[in-house]
């Protein structure tokens, strides 16, 4: 298969996947009215999600390298196609939380397993720039699940925009099974093996930094997402549909990034990269801090899609060479680095906006995303051993 097919297929599940992960953020405030919960509640839907999505990383790694990642990916994508479907029909919110932790395990086999299969069919040289095309598909995801889920949910409900991230999934479901149909099959899975390979891994200095790196990166940029239509609805600068336009200022960000990769690898090496992703995402969390209407916070959440995806796309390509012979494996854990870091960040930001107020609280983080930045740059512009 030839890595544009290959890509062209992840890219239908990354998509929806996406998608049904960030539709549930600028629906805070519809789905905190329709079910009766107080909007601080239904904000920790991302956190539902996201901390099953990281803990079962390192149970998925492993098994992808040993039974294939294709056919782990399918009965994962399966899972999350019955966790969407029953979200529709989610009577209270104690249900909903239980099917987002479902989705949030299950989603946890789509795109971490996609970046490892790139990984093991694109050459080095050329895999930051795939990995980037891939993540094109994963960006729209975000866009349209942050905009378009916000606006369609004045429209349908947050039931019906449950719909329609099922009948994605059914489609992204059917396009795996269809194109990896010939995929040859794993070996079988050893729990012993698996702890001896990650052993291995966590031995690696190179690994661990970047474990680290997008552990702090996202507590650093994730916290603030699912209080920005709270914030916004407080202040009187829009409802759902605004929440939803200004967190899609992110996705086309990465956009930008995607448009732009190439010349930056070409003209700025990874050192001027990173620092330059770490400066851009710093201002955006400043600029967050002064609260102005949605299209102020658009603006500011596009710069720092920006220099996010410049981070992070930089270090998903450095990771994915830790350890080919376990990719799956690497891959996982810095998956499970990065969502432990969402999960993590929600509850300090909230927090944070509890006791020292917003501009405090995204002050601090921006701090924090510059020296990612600052140190990843010195690190990582050194070559892998």
């Amino acid at each position: 298969m030839s890595s544009r097919n290959l890509i062209l297929i992840l890219a239908v599940s990354g998509f929806a996947s996406t998608f049904s992960s960030r539709a549930v953020e600028p629906m805070v405030g519809v789905i905190a009215r329709d079910l009766n919960s107080p909007a601080q509640t239904i904000a920790l839907l991302s956190a539902a999600f996201a901390l099953p999505y990281a803990f079962i990383q390192p149970v998925l790694g492993p098994i992808g390298d040993a039974l294939g990642k294709e056919r782990v990916m399918k009965v994962a994508l399966s899972l999350l196609f019955l966790a969407l479907a029953g979200s529709f029909f989610a009577p209270n919110a104690p249900t909903l939380f239980g099917l987002r932790i479902l989705a949030g395990a299950a989603a946890g086999g789509a795109v971490p397993l996609s970046i490892a299969l790139i990984g093991d069919r694109v050459e080095m040289a050329q895999r930051q720039v795939a990995l980037s095309r891939y993540l094109v598909a994963i960006i729209i995801g975000q866009l349209a699940g942050s905009s378009l889920a916000g606006l369609l949910a004045e429209w349908i409900g947050w039931r019906g925009v449950f719909g329609l991230s099922t009948v994605m999934m059914a489609c992204a479901l059917t396009a795996t099974i269809v194109g990896f149909r010939g995929a040859a099959a794993g070996g079988k899975f050893d729990p012993r093996a698996a702890v001896l390979r990650y052993r291995d891994i966590l031995s690696n200095p190179r690994a661990l930094f970047l474990f680290g790196s997008v552990f702090v990166e996202a507590i650093a940029l994730f916290g603030i997402f699912p209080y920005i239509a709270p914030l916004l609805e407080e202040r009187g600068g829009g409802g759902a549909a605004q929440a939803g336009f200004a967190i899609g200022g992110f996705a086309i960000g990465g956009l930008v990034y995607s448009a732009l990769v190439t010349w930056m690898l070409n003209n700025l090496g990874i050192g001027r990269i990173l620092l330059g992703g770490g400066l851009c995402a710093a201002a955006a969390l400043v600029a967050l801090g002064f609260g102005g209407d949605w299209t102020f916070d658009f603006a500011a959440l596009l710069l720092m899609g920006l220099g996010f995806y410049m981070l992070h796309n930089t270090f998903q390509a450095q990771v994915t060479e830790v350890a080919p012979q376990a990719r799956a494996s690497a891959v996982a854990l810095h998956a499970f680095s990065f969502f432990c870091g969402q999960a993590l960040g929600v509850v300090v930001m909230g927090f944070g906006l509890r006791h020292v107020g917003l501009a405090a609280s995204t002050t601090t983080a921006a701090l924090v995303i510059l020296g990612v930045g600052l140190t990843a740059s010195m690190v990582l512009r050194r070559p892998a051993p």
